[in-house]
């Protein structure tokens, strides 16, 4: 009998708990993160559902790092002059037209392939539990039934059945409880992943989306298989950084730590914050304008990493203040001392995605799809069996192959900041705490109120960081101290085979680490 350790990371303590007992059963990483992934479904609906997509990158102790792209495609009779006709210049965020194949159950299937050791049935058994038993709505969640962003919901039949039973919204700590979720994972635990995407559930959730006008088909579910991809890498100092590569935007986190080192960025949380802001600027405006579906569009990655970094985005070339979308992801970090390592970031993309939720199975889905151009001239503009733009991207770092830093959040267009100013602190010799709880500055329509030339700011970011930003040109947009659409990350560090676990103080989330006895066990 073996000492074996095991650490995850979440925004919502249940969804910690139900890893760490993955871990405790006899399970891994990857056993650990999909169950926590899975009671999210259930306990953080704004950010995620079984109607979502989801992107991974896993390393697994023969030191192979892969990434899983399970986002879902475009139906097969979804082309671009069809949603033109139908909805104009672009795809509106609360239709069945904004839905594509949810990947994620997929993304589980495929994620399990690369070394489960519990079985599929208790991995999903305690969403089934909680789904069944009701939770206590959490704050993040009540402030987003609440947000008068979400007021367009208030009509809706799908959303006020289940946040809004009896007339009146649910409240932090009032019971949220999923009966028809319940019985879908009982099926999924019974049936496995396939009857997601074939048979009576997927019968049930097809005929709910036609019915409010998507093109969506059986084929288009039975036939949505993940992609296995290499992770885009760099060098930043000792470490490698693995990201995950187009059709997601994980460049621009590589190409912005390529720019400290060969610009020689001096202190890029502090005096040199501006100048970090100016380089994720441009790399802004690189995703809106050359990011799409490699498999679909000419996609050059290799000059989306390594293109000439003397170019600097001009300011005032975009519209005024936008509405951002709030809600957004989550993000799930694990690893263990067999050398297993997950990052796992799943989403229903704006809080409570499409707002359709399938009454007969409970699932609610994302609405990724508003993602999509409808420019004919866009490298992301919508095709049949296409995967939009997404801003889906886990992280991880090495150093001499052993794995030191895994990175996961929510934050959006934002989210190659957040890890990239994680990883500055993590470098610096920050606590995996400190590194997550730390200020943040964002550049980008991150908030109401912002512009593509704004940098939002939390209140607690220090003077010196302020003055650089106001050297900048940016327009700083101040908000509170961990405000959650500043994101909320969370980390597992390992150094020298000790592990911390971080949750971010912008989620309702923990972090975990904890030694376990350990036998042979053969996962089903």
């Amino acid at each position: 009998m073996s000492t074996f350790t095991g650490a995850l990371a979440s925004p919502h303590a249940l969804a910690t708990e139900a890893g760490m007992a993955a871990f405790a059963e006899g399970g891994n990483a990857i056993d650990a993160a999909i169950s926590a992934a899975a009671v999210l479904t259930v306990v953080y609906p704004h950010n995620v559902a079984l109607g979502g997509d989801l992107i991974a990158i896993v390393r697994t102790p023969d030191g192979i790092i892969r990434c899983v792209n399970a986002s879902g495609w475009s139906g097969a009779q979804a082309t671009a002059e069809r949603m033109r006709t139908r909805h104009g210049r672009s795809l509106p965020a609360r239709h069945a037209d904004s839905v594509t194949v949810p990947g994620g159950v997929r993304g589980w299937e495929a994620l399990r392939s690369l070394g489960c050791r519990i079985s599929w049935a208790q991995t999903l058994a305690p969403a089934q539990r909680v789904a069944e038993a009701g939770v206590a709505v959490a704050k993040s969640l009540a402030h987003h039934i609440a947000d008068p962003e979400n007021a367009d919901l208030a009509e809706s039949e799908d959303f006020c059945r289940v946040f809004r039973p009896g007339g009146r919204m649910l409240a932090t700590g009032e019971v949220l409880v999923q009966p028809a979720l319940a019985s879908t994972f009982a099926a999924l635990r019974q049936q496995g992943p396939d009857a997601f995407y074939t048979g009576a559930l997927a019968d049930s959730m097809l005929a709910h989306l036609g019915k409010h006008g998507s093109c969506l088909t059986a084929a288009d579910f039975a036939e949505f298989t993940p992609e296995f991809t290499e992770p885009l890498s760099a060098r930043f100092g000792d470490l490698t950084v693995l990201t995950s590569p187009p059709n997601t935007h994980g460049f621009a986190m590589l190409r912005a730590l390529r720019a400290i080192e060969e610009r020689d960025v001096a202190d890029p949380l502090g005096a040199g914050i501006g100048t970090l802001m100016r380089i994720f600027h441009h790399g802004n405006v690189l995703r809106e304008r050359r990011l799409g579906d490699p498999r679909l569009s000419d996609i050059d990655t290799h000059a989306l990493v390594n293109g000439a970094l003397g170019e600097v985005a001009e300011l005032g070339k975009h519209p005024g203040p936008v509405l951002v979308p709030h809600g957004d992801t989550v993000g799930v970090a694990a690893a263990d001392s067999d050398g297993f390592a997950v990052s796992l970031i799943q989403s229903v993309y704006h809080a409570f995605g499409s707002g359709l939720i399938d009454p007969g199975t409970g699932v609610l889905f994302h609405n990724r799809g508003t993602s999509f151009s409808l420019d004919p001239d866009s490298p992301n503009v919508i095709a049949p069996r296409k995967r939009p733009a997404h801003t889906l991207m886990p992280a991880l770092t090495t150093r001499d192959g052993a794995v030191r830093h895994v990175l996961a959040t929510m934050g959006g267009q934002g989210q190659p900041q957040i890890l990239t100013q994680v990883l500055l602190h993590a470098v610096a010799g920050d606590s995996a705490q400190s590194a997550v709880s730390a200020p943040r500055a964002i550049a980008g329509g991150q908030v109401d109120g912002a512009t593509a030339d704004s940098v939002v700011v939390e209140a607690d970011l220090e003077a010196q960081a302020r003055e650089s930003l106001h050297a900048s040109g940016l327009s700083m947009v101040e908000v509170p101290v961990h405000t959650e659409a500043m994101g909320q990350a969370n980390v597992v560090f390992v150094d020298a085979g000790a592990m911390q676990a971080a949750s971010d103080p912008r989620s309702d989330g923990a972090g975990m680490v904890a030694h376990y006895p350990r036998g042979p066990l053969t996962g089903g």
